[in-house]
């Protein structure tokens, strides 16, 4: 691998800027590729093998793009893809994004907590270990359908109606709310709005670090690349770049 090449990153639709936010602040002289798969958008209600596949094309389109490493910027294909992909492409590195549950059991163990994430990743086996090892027995674990996709079409009324009546609830309930979905980042205020005064855990600050060391280790650091980033929608939709590009800027 060459350290010059770019670093992969998709997500079924732009969440994932959410987590390449937090790899561009650690990695401010890396080259990178986006691919958000906005024709495929929700994965969360996509059958596993419907998912691997998605990922399989992405991680060709990366390869044939002389990508360097890949990262997983999506929860749901993060748990449904992974092991599928490390397997079939063993000379490729991938780092995948997880639900931050661990960060609860080491940071504020004591607090009730709410889980928002896909159908698909509350589901998936690979939570289910996580949840089983770290579970401090004060946890709600809440499927929110439909969240990502309102997030992607940026309805900010609809945002707010699905949050008052799926989160409600939880007022005063739980402490901690563990952002599972790449999506939910973009949404911390309205959620706050909801819930009150609430902690947010979101595993894509940790995977920047670990993304970080990997590269450091495999001797594939590039520390006099320009930061450029290129971006690939799946649908080819100019307005999605444009989205794509303001949101990272006020992210930044």
């Amino acid at each position: 691998m060459d350290k010059r090449g770019k670093i992969g990153v998709f997500d079924s639709g732009i969440g994932g800027i959410t987590v390449l936010k937090e790899i561009i602040k650690v990695l401010p002289n890396e080259d990178y590729m986006y691919y958000s798969d906005s024709k495929n958008n929700p994965y969360g209600d996509r059958t596993d093998e419907e998912i691997k596949q998605l990922c399989d094309n992405i991680v060709k389109y990366f390869i044939d793009k002389d990508c360097k490493i890949i990262v997983i910027a999506c929860n749901t294909a993060s748990s449904k893809a992974s092991d599928f992909l490390r397997k079939k492409y063993p000379k490729m590195t991938f780092i995948a994004i997880e639900p931050a549950y661990k960060m609860v059991h080491d940071y504020a163990y004591e607090k009730p907590t709410l889980v928002m994430a896909t159908k698909g990743t509350i589901e998936s086996e690979k939570f289910n270990l996580l949840l089983k090892k770290y579970d401090n027995h004060k946890t709600y674990l809440l499927p929110c359908v439909g969240l990502a996709d309102r997030i992607e079409n940026g309805n900010e009324e609809e945002i707010k109606r699905y949050l008052n009546e799926n989160i409600g609830a939880y007022k005063g309930k739980v402490e901690n709310v563990v952002l599972g979905c790449t999506h939910y980042p973009l949404i911390q205020e309205e959620i706050k709005e909801v819930l009150g005064q609430v902690n947010f855990f979101n595993g894509a600050p940790n995977l920047a670090k670990h993304l970080k060391h990997v590269l450091q280790e495999k001797n594939l650091l590039n520390d006099v690349g320009t930061g450029k980033i290129e971006f690939k929608d799946s649908q080819k939709l100019e307005e999605k770049e444009r989205k794509f590009f303001k949101i990272l800027k006020e992210e930044l």
